[in-house]
């Protein structure tokens, strides 16, 4: 697959960032290496994958390959999502206002905030003893 044409693009959701590269074909989904129903046992998070398929129509037209790393389980399913997303974007532009209307295009800027000094998490304080 290596000498084929393929379009790729970067997708990010809180600390995890996704490599994807679409390719014309079968309509797998590979991530590191491994299928995606192996490394998402969740139904949710497959539909999440699934997702910029379904706006577009396009389930079953195209293979697609990611390298993936960072956050955990939700944080990936959402950067494999936005990264399709943009690639499918790249590849039709007649696709940007289905997966715009979808909420696909957007990058989720939610982060974890920071742990402040004096608290025991970023907003949790200890708990108050008047005496």
């Amino acid at each position: 697959m290596s000498n084929e044409k393929y379009i790729w693009a970067t997708g990010k959701r809180k600390c995890a960032i996704a490599q994807v590269r679409v390719f014309p074909g079968d309509g797998g989904v590979t991530i590191n290496d491994r299928p995606y129903e192996e490394v998402f046992p969740r139904l949710e998070y497959r539909r999440m994958v699934e997702a910029p398929f379904l706006a577009t129509d396009t389930m079953g037209k195209f293979h697609v390959t990611v390298k993936v790393n960072g956050g955990g389980m939700s944080g990936q399913a959402g950067a494999i999502r936005h990264g399709i997303a943009r690639a499918l974007a790249k590849e039709n532009e007649l696709f940007k206002p289905m997966l715009r209307k979808e909420g696909l295009l957007t990058r989720d800027a939610r982060i974890k905030e920071r742990k402040k000094y004096g608290l025991k998490r970023a907003r949790k304080a200890p708990q108050f003893t008047k005496r």
